[in-house]
């Protein structure tokens, strides 16, 4: 298609310093001239394409204006639009009103519309490319005390993974047989699964039969008071999910996750050793608080020896970065996912992340938590996997009589509760219990004993939101000295964990 006579096309203001920048003001003539010709094309480019695409200035106002009249129900021709950019220097320039009606006049058939605006599209992506490039060059060579090197290095990758994931995020509307298919695949391949799950196995059983497993793109609050075991939990089910993972590769190269599956697990308050310790007992049954002290004898270190040889290779990735914001956590699962791929994060805990400069200097707590757990449902979406994040509960558990938390318990309860697909709460009545032990040799003792017989080494995991389910209790054992939750014996038959 032949350049417009008139024109007399400058760069972009925005590209003005981007070298050989790549552009092709012909596609862009040809889809403008499209869709002034016939403005039912427009429907057909889907909403990837924006006016900040088109590198000529004035196409880019052009492109804006078609767009602002159809999305009215206004008709968007020649004439109309003319009066719009009457005081546009460029659109005098051009040619005027001449210059829209050589455009309809060279326009070709509509149904070319889309292939004119993917190309436009992929050009502005790699126009794009150049801008963040040159960006990272110019940053790196100027140094700056407040942001690091890995600072640096996270926010280009931030940007390249928002460049790679802009055009795909917004799909619109899907046509209910597509969204019809994707549920019936999702309930075949729960049916093929190994107890029927939906989601990701926690490996308790009973949890599991509740919930359905953790399920993709899910935000999963897991609360308790201090002490109640709910890292412990967490760490349990991630590593659990590590253990077993299995894939199987697919045509394209990639891998699909059959079994089990990559775990991201965000240690916020204890070190990666610590965790990695509690591990190890759970694994070797060796006491944990025993192995920190080294009061071990050479059978159990054989033991933790061959746990942790036998663990060594699972899937497990702990970040123990104290203070991280929100946007780093992001930037890190989509790292991750990136390299090896990437099943269930999880976050201890969610009181421990920051907002960042996101968060504005005079937000105060409330809000903040609440940018952060709108933030975490967006991650788990974006990248298709469930989130499990812990969170802390407020003090009037322990002033009242009955200590099983509720919904109101959760500290910044309106922002986790609205955005959390299921909340779930560690209870252990022995905790409270053991606490109220009175003065030995006393009918209080012996009573207290009795009940101490019957709640130790129990739990319950309390479903106090659910959206796919029924809300609930679970119970499970737990063993604490080697703070580890397992399927409770039923019926005299007990099931590992």
């Amino acid at each position: 298609m032949a350049v417009v006579p008139a024109l007399d096309l400058r760069p972009a203001h925005n590209d003005a310093q981007i070298p050989h920048a790549p552009a092709n003001i012909e596609a862009e003539q040809a889809l403008l001239g499209c869709l002034l010709y016939d403005n039912a094309a427009f429907e057909r480019l889907g909403d990837y394409l924006q006016a900040r695409h088109f590198y000529e200035p004035f196409h880019s106002r052009l492109y804006g204006a078609i767009e602002t009249s159809v999305r009215k129900g206004q008709l968007a021709e020649p004439i109309l639009l003319a009066e719009q950019f009457s005081r546009d220097p460029a659109f005098e320039e051009l040619g005027g009103v001449r210059y829209l009606a050589d455009l309809v006049d060279r326009a070709p058939p509509a149904a070319n519309a889309p292939d004119y605006a993917r190309a436009i599209y992929d050009l502005a992506l790699r126009r794009d490319l150049i801008r963040i490039g040159g960006d990272i060059a110019t940053t790196a060579s100027r140094p700056d005390e407040e942001r690091s090197a890995r600072d640096q290095i996270e926010s280009a990758e931030a940007q390249l993974f928002q460049l790679a994931e802009s055009g795909g995020t917004s799909q619109g509307f899907v046509p209910f047989a597509d969204a019809l298919h994707g549920a019936v695949a999702m309930a075949a391949e729960a049916h093929a699964r190994d107890g029927g799950l939906a989601g990701i196995s926690t490996g308790l059983i009973d949890m599991d039969r509740k919930i359905g497993g953790l399920h993709p793109s899910d935000l999963m609050i897991l609360a308790g008071r201090p002490s109640m075991g709910k890292s412990a939990l967490a760490c349990n089910i991630g590593f659990h999910v590590a253990r077993h993972y299995a894939w199987e590769p697919q045509p394209d190269g990639s891998r699909k996750t059959v079994s089990g599956g990559v775990v991201a697990f965000f240690s916020l308050e204890m070190s990666a050793e610590q965790l990695a310790m509690r591990l190890l007992a759970e694994v070797s049954g060796v006491s944990g608080d025993r192995l920190r002290k080294g009061e071990i004898d050479a059978s159990e270190f054989a033991r933790v020896r061959e746990a942790a040889m036998e663990i060594q290779d699972a899937p497990f990735f702990i970040d123990a970065t104290g203070g991280l914001s929100i946007a780093k956590l992001a930037a890190r699962c989509r790292r991750l996912k990136r390299q090896h791929g990437l099943d269930l994060i999880i976050v201890d805990y969610l009181q421990l992340i920051t907002a960042g400069d996101t968060g504005g200097k005079d937000a105060n707590r409330v809000q903040e938590v609440s940018m952060i757990t709108q933030s975490l449902k967006a991650l788990a979406k974006e990248l298709n996997v469930p989130v499990l994040a812990l969170s802390q509960l407020s003090r009037q558990v322990e002033n009242r009589e009955d200590k099983k938390p509720q919904l109101s318990d959760l500290r910044e309860s309106g922002s986790i509760e609205q955005d959390a697909d299921m909340v779930m709460f560690v209870y252990r009545e022995s905790y409270y219990l053991g606490r109220a032990e009175p003065r030995e040799g006393t009918p209080e003792h012996l009573t207290w004993q009795e009940e101490m017989d019957k709640v130790r080494g129990m739990a319950e995991v309390i479903i106090g939101k659910q959206r796919h389910g029924p809300i609930g209790t679970v119970k499970l054992s737990f063993n604490e000295n080697i703070t580890k939750f397992g399927n409770l014996a039923r019926d005299g038959f007990y099931e590992p964990h």
